[in-house]
Order: C-alpha cells, then sequence, then structure tokens
C-alpha cells in the first residue's frame, strides 16, 4: 500500500509539473491600453485602459508584454474597465497597447504549500490515508436507515470517509443540505466547498432556506465566505460576508462604498485626459482603500470564527488561513469529480469527518500538462483513485460508497438511456417524473417524443477542422440545429441548450445566435457551449450536435477517446422534457465500435424508433426563420434571383467532377459586369469567365453573395453522397458568411 508521504509527494510533484507547463504554454492574455505612468518612487505603478472587466484578485502575479519587453509584476486594483499594475522596472511614461498575461499558477502553488502542510501533521497524514484507501469497516448501522438524508447522516457520524455518488437529478443538492442542516442542529461546525463558485452559492443556499424553514436560524451563523457570490444569495440577508458587514458595521461598509464609487468616477475621467493631480488622488485613495479592506478582513476572519456553516471555494480554502487554519467536524466537498485529488485530500485534511460528494460518470478534472503523473492525479477523480469506482465497474457498491439512486429530471424516454448504458440500471425514475416533463415533451418540435435523433446521413459532406484551432465544425448541423431551436423557442419553451463536443462549432453557434437570434434571447434561457460548460446545470430542451461527419475519415477523440461516455452523460443529462441528437448516423455506424457510447445511443434511438432522417424536414419544419430557410434544392428560382440581384461578389465552390449545368453556367455568366467570380475548385471553369481561382477541392458545394447571402448544398451537382429529398439551405448572415470564408483564407 502507497504511504502517505508518498502521495503528497507525487502530488506535489504533479501540481510542480502542471505549473511548469502552464507557464510555458498556457496564460489568460489581455489586451491592454492607453498605459499611464502613475508613481516611479520604489517600484513603477502604471494604470491601463481595458475592453471590459478583468477581474483579476488583487495581489496576483502578472506578465506585461511591449514590443520586445517582458516584465513581471503584481496587480494593485482591477475594477471597471480598468486595471492598475506594479511593475519591478519603468516601460516609459505611455504605452499605447500591450498584453497582459495571468495564469492561476499561484492557486496551484498555494495548494503545494498546503501539501507541506500536511505532511508535517500526523492526524492530517491519517485522514488522508483513510481518504485514499477506505478499506475501514462500516460502523453505521443499517437497520436504523429511514431515509437518504438519514443514511447519510448515520454514515457521516460513524465513519471517518463517506463517498456520495449523485448521478443527475439525484437530488444531491436536497440531500447534502438537510445533512448537513442536521448537523448544524446538533452544533457541529460544518465547511462547504466545491471548484466552483455556483456550487457553493447552490448548497448555502438550500442550507439557509431549509434551516430558515425550521425557524431555528441565527445570523451569522450561516457564511458564504468568499467574493465571487452570485445572484443565488442576493435574496438571502445576512449571508455573505458583505451582507454581514452592512447589517454589523454599516459605516465600514459605506465607507468602502464610497472609496470605490470615488475611485470608479476617477478612473473615468483619468480615461478621458491625464493630469499629474488625478494621478495623486488615485494613489491616495488606493491608499485608503487599502487600509479599510484591511480592517473589512480583521472583520471578516471573525465572521467565519463564529460561524456554524461555512462554504468557499477550495481555491479561497487553500490560500485563506481562516479556514484552511480551522477545524471543522464535517467537510463536504461537492462536485468532487470535477476536483484535483490533491485537492479532495487538501479538503479531507480539514475535518474530523468528510462526506465526498458527485459523479464519477459525468466529466474528470481539467490539466494541461501531459506528464504522466499529471495524467494520473489531476486529470482523475477521487473516486476512481481511492478505489471506490471500481467496485462498480464489478457490479458491487463499495461499503463507503452511498448512491442516490432515483432521479427526478429527465423524462423516462430520456433517462432510459442513461440509466441502463451508463449507470448499470443502478438509477431509476421517480414515479412523477414522467407526469412533471409531459407539458414540455408535448410541445414541438417533434410533439410528445421526448428523445429525438435527427439524422443527417447523405446530406452532404460537411464537416471541417477549423483553420486556426483545428477543432471540428460542421455548418449544416449547426443550422439545423438552429432550426431546431427557432421551433423550440416558438412552442413556448424558454430554456434551450445547445451542446456540441467541439469548440469550434460552439463559437459557429454563438454567432449564429448572436446574428439572427440577439430579440429572443433576451426573452429566453438560450445557451450554446462545449459540454464542460454544462455541468451542473439544467434545460428543458438540450439540442446535442456531435458534428463529425464525411468527409472525415475517423471519429473524433472527444467522441470516441477515455471520456467519451463521460462526455455524452452530462451532454444528455442536462435535460429535462426534450432531447434532440443531431448526428450522422451512417458516419458513426461506420467508424465508431459497437461498444463506445456514441454508437450505443445511434443504435438505442432506432430501437426505440426514435429517429427523424431528412425525409421528414418537411414536417417538423413549421417555421422559417426569415434569415434561415429551407428549399428543395432542384427548385432554383430564388438561387437565380439572388444571383441576378448581386451587386458586389460571387464565391462558389465547385468540388471535383462537378458537372455543372448550362442553365447555372448561363446564370453565373449573366452576372452584373462589377460583380467579381470567384471559383473555389482544382480545374479551371474557363467557361465561367471567373476573375479569381482558388485552387482547391473542398469536399461540399455552397455559394455567398456580396458576403452576406449563404447558400448550402448548391449547385446540387457538386454534392457528392446525398441521397434524395435534396435540400438547400439559405442564410442570410455577413457575420457568419464573413467566418465561413475565413475558413478558406478568402478575403474580398
Amino acid at each position: 500500500m502507497t504511504s502517505t508521504v508518498t502521495y503528497i509527494k507525487e502530488w506535489q510533484q504533479a501540481l510542480q509539473n502542471e505549473i511548469i507547463h502552464l507557464k510555458k504554454y498556457g496564460s489568460n492574455k489581455f489586451i491592454v491600453s492607453n498605459g499611464r505612468l502613475l508613481s516611479s518612487d520604489s517600484s513603477f505603478t502604471y494604470y491601463f485602459d481595458t475592453a471590459y472587466s478583468l477581474r483579476i484578485p488583487v495581489g496576483s502575479s502578472i506578465r506585461l508584454e511591449w514590443g520586445g519587453m517582458k516584465q513581471s509584476g503584481r496587480v494593485l486594483s482591477s475594477e471597471g474597465k480598468g486595471v492598475m499594475i506594479d511593475l519591478e522596472k519603468s516601460f516609459g511614461d505611455l504605452i499605447p497597447e500591450a498584453f497582459l498575461f495571468h495564469d492561476p499558477w499561484e492557486l496551484l502553488e498555494q495548494l503545494i504549500e498546503r501539501l507541506d502542510d500536511i505532511k508535517k501533521n500526523k492526524q492530517k497524514r491519517l485522514r488522508v490515508k483513510k481518504l485514499m484507501d477506505p478499506s475501514m469497516p462500516a460502523k453505521h448501522p443499517d437497520e436504523k436507515i429511514k431515509s437518504n438524508i438519514h443514511e447519510l447522516v448515520l454514515r457521516s457520524k460513524y465513519n471517518p470517509v463517506t463517498f456520495v455518488w449523485g448521478p443527475p437529478g439525484t437530488g444531491k443538492t436536497y440531500t447534502l443540505a438537510r445533512t448537513a442542516a442536521n448537523k448544524y442542529f446538533q452544533e457541529k461546525r460544518i465547511l462547504i466547498l466545491s471548484h466552483s463558485n455556483q456550487a457553493v452559492d447552490v448548497l448555502i443556499a438550500e442550507i439557509s432556506a431549509f434551516i430558515k424553514k425550521k425557524d431555528r436560524f441565527r445570523e451569522g451563523d450561516v457564511l458564504r465566505y468568499g467574493s465571487n457570490t452570485g445572484e443565488q444569495l442576493a435574496n438571502h440577508e445576512a449571508i455573505t460576508t458583505t451582507q454581514l458587514l452592512q447589517r454589523q458595521d454599516p459605516h465600514l461598509a459605506e465607507d468602502k462604498e464610497k472609496l470605490i464609487v470615488e475611485r470608479h468616477h476617477l478612473k473615468q475621467d483619468l480615461a478621458r485626459s491625464f493630469s499629474k493631480r488625478d494621478t495623486d488622488h488615485l494613489l491616495e485613495l488606493e491608499t485608503k482603500i487599502a487600509r479599510v479592506l484591511d480592517k473589512i478582513r480583521q472583520k471578516e476572519i471573525q465572521f467565519v470564527k463564529d460561524a456554524f456553516v461555512v462554504g468557499s471555494t477550495l481555491a479561497k480554502a487553500a490560500s485563506d488561513p481562516a479556514i484552511y487554519e480551522k477545524e471543522f467536524d464535517v467537510v463536504i466537498l461537492d462536485e468532487a469529480s470535477m476536483a484535483y485529488v490533491p485537492q479532495a485530500a487538501f479538503a479531507a485534511t480539514l475535518g474530523k469527518r468528510v462526506i465526498i460528494c458527485g459523479d464519477f460518470k459525468q466529466l474528470p478534472p481539467i490539466a494541461s500538462s501531459r506528464d504522466a503523473l499529471v495524467s494520473m492525479w489531476l486529470k482523475e477523480d477521487i473516486f476512481h483513485r481511492a478505489g471506490v469506482a471500481d467496485w462498480v465497474e464489478n457490479g458491487k457498491l463499495h461499503p463507503h460508497l452511498f448512491l442516490l439512486k432515483e432521479q427526478r429530471r429527465m423524462h423516462p424516454d430520456i433517462s432510459a438511456f442513461t440509466n441502463q448504458y451508463v449507470y448499470h440500471s443502478l438509477v431509476g425514475d421517480h414515479e412523477s417524473v414522467r407526469r412533471s416533463r409531459n407539458e414540455i415533451v408535448e410541445k414541438a418540435p417533434f410533439p410528445n417524443q421526448a428523445s429525438v435523433l435527427v439524422d443527417t446521413s447523405f446530406t452532404g459532406a460537411h464537416c471541417m477542422n477549423e483553420r486556426t484551432s483545428h477543432s471540428r465544425m460542421n455548418v449544416w448541423q449547426a443550422l439545423l440545429s438552429f432550426q431546431l431551436i427557432h421551433e423550440s423557442y416558438l412552442s413556448g419553451i424558454r430554456s434551450i441548450g445547445y451542446v456540441t463536443p467541439y469548440r469550434a462549432q460552439a463559437n459557429l453557434m454563438e454567432l449564429i445566435l448572436e446574428d439572427l437570434y440577439e430579440k429572443e434571447r433576451s426573452t429566453a434561457d438560450i445557451i450554446a457551449a462545449t459540454v464542460h460548460r454544462f455541468q451542473g446545470s439544467e434545460r428543458d430542451v438540450m439540442v446535442f450536435d456531435t458534428v463529425d461527419g464525411e468527409p472525415q475519415t475517423r471519429a473524433g477523440m472527444l467522441l470516441t477517446g477515455k471520456d467519451s461516455e463521460r462526455l455524452i452523460n452530462v451532454a444528455i443529462t442536462r435535460t429535462k422534457g426534450k432531447f434532440i441528437h443531431v448526428s450522422d448516423r451512417s458516419f458513426i455506424r461506420k467508424h465508431v465500435y459497437n461498444g463506445k457510447t456514441l454508437r450505443q445511443l445511434v443504435e438505442h434511438h432506432e430501437r426505440q424508433r426514435q429517429t427523424v432522417g431528412t425525409r421528414e424536414i418537411g414536417t417538423w419544419i413549421k417555421n422559417q426563420h426569415p434569415r434561415l430557410q429551407w428549399m428543395h434544392a432542384r427548385k432554383l428560382e430564388k438561387v437565380f434571383l439572388d444571383l441576378a440581384e448581386a451587386r458586389s461578389s460571387i464565391i462558389i465552390s465547385l468540388p471535383s467532377q462537378t458537372a455543372l449545368s448550362l442553365q447555372w453556367q448561363e446564370r453565373l455568366n449573366n452576372r452584373d459586369k462589377l460583380v467579381k467570380l470567384t471559383v473555389i475548385s482544382t480545374e479551371e471553369w474557363l467557361e465561367l469567365q471567373p476573375q479569381y481561382r482558388m485552387d482547391e477541392n473542398l469536399s461540399f458545394p455552397f455559394i455567398i453573395i456580396d458576403q452576406r447571402l449563404l447558400w448550402l448544398g448548391l449547385p446540387i451537382e457538386g454534392a457528392k453522397g446525398i441521397q434524395p429529398p435534396y435540400i438547400a439551405a439559405r442564410l442570410d448572415s455577413e457575420k457568419v458568411s464573413e467566418h465561413f470564408l475565413g475558413q478558406f483564407l478568402i478575403k474580398e
């Protein structure tokens, strides 16, 4: 058995290797402009304008690059559209534009320091040992269990470590909050931790609401500690440090507010004009603010000492002695499957008992380095590294693993797949969930169907690599997915998610939504993102676009690799009422193995008769968007009218072996004399008299007119491998046309 000290040394080395990698390759890079030297006493203080609020913590290390010059420094303030930094050497009085780099490795360095503390403390080392090797017998009395909450209360009373497996929609927050409240009623001290601010906010809000409901709330007993708290806690009085300060020392809170408002106005003056008097005033203000913040800091430390329930992020806990020097009775680590193993171990050392809660069937932690130790300790979760997840693969539950096994989120037609294929039939549906989701299921698109595969097989070879990142994108599937969002919105659904494994596709959809759906998004919650962004959230309707298709010769690793089951599981389980899977069934059958989750999902749709093909496109598209229209590719009146009305340019992609009809040739040749024709083809096409030819063979045909109108799927003669009915799409969007042309380096 590996010793605790060996674990700690390996974790520290893994963290160090990740830091080295981040310093060399990975940085958060911001453009800063209009830099002015404010002071040059012992160091050099600069003020820069920024395009948006950078939200870099005060005191953070940064790097500034201007031309060939590089300089390290730290942030003095970062509020509003301005940042003040301290540098060791001068860059001169004025800096028109520079790059500011800020990296998260300080958080990793603080975690390394906490691991050093654990090495020196026998009791903390013993807690780590029990976490990493939970082989001790379970001592809670099974016969007394009355409910999920009661079982978790008992487990965490009698056992040093309890792992809670909370699949989506199984009441994880509800159960943890009531368990924490139960401990609070026994006057135990509880620490709530998670890697994300949102998860901490949700759990603290739920705990506070439950205690208030029981009429046992005392001001200061429940504390959300940290600055990045969201709207979740705005309606809860006296939970955050800011709210408590306003209640207990309103004058100090008022002083801080006044100074920050004054600084905001002064920075606006500085942005307009630059004077020595304003500069001196700003430096004086920063000194005053620092003094007030120091007084507030002392108050906050007292708040933590007095509180019984404290909620904080893992990063804050590892960097703040008010947390890491305190001893708690129970530590609850939520969303543990996304935390680094060393973070989970650090969390376990802060309390006599620890509850580790998460879902090891969802996404693992994220790290950048490919180093072996980083892969082992920073890219896999504590459930796997402690051996708890292995029991499940062998058909058993570990003695210290408590499974929440009844889901209330997804309509049963959606959960049927994940319950069986991902959760080994250990999870079932609550009896109420079918009835509660029917209102969504009844709506368009596909009324009375909760789970649907929109099959894009034989509609053309549209899958391509984005030019700079090489991430995949598929314009055809993006437009189809937008149509599904449009149909959902018009049927009255206001909570819609578009999820895809590929960053390039998510960016493309975001661009389409920005341009075509700005007004609708102001009245609805419509998000387009990669799978990672959706973990921990839910939507009434989810559109899952897998992107992959011809002419690619293999499916992407995101859909077939080690973590593909987790990625697909997250995509499906965000859904409450309607899951729409946009995918090329033929490509998946050809390129994805039988045992892979994506292949199983496609086969499952087919067995359940949940598949909709291209033939049905005319039946489910009920509402043509004014700027995105679908039509039969043989009906050419509209495209010929657009060609005749072209004013500046026509760009046409003609894949190899395209036999362009005389009708097409005639229309292209009869274009206005001022209209420049660009042909993308490996063939000459002299009969079209193009002004420019790009010698490249793209896999699908398209036309872009006046850098605004995109016709996809025309001319039909250039489309290979498609089968009737032939569909073409017409999109009116300058933004999308420009982005699309950018993939082929075509600039007008």
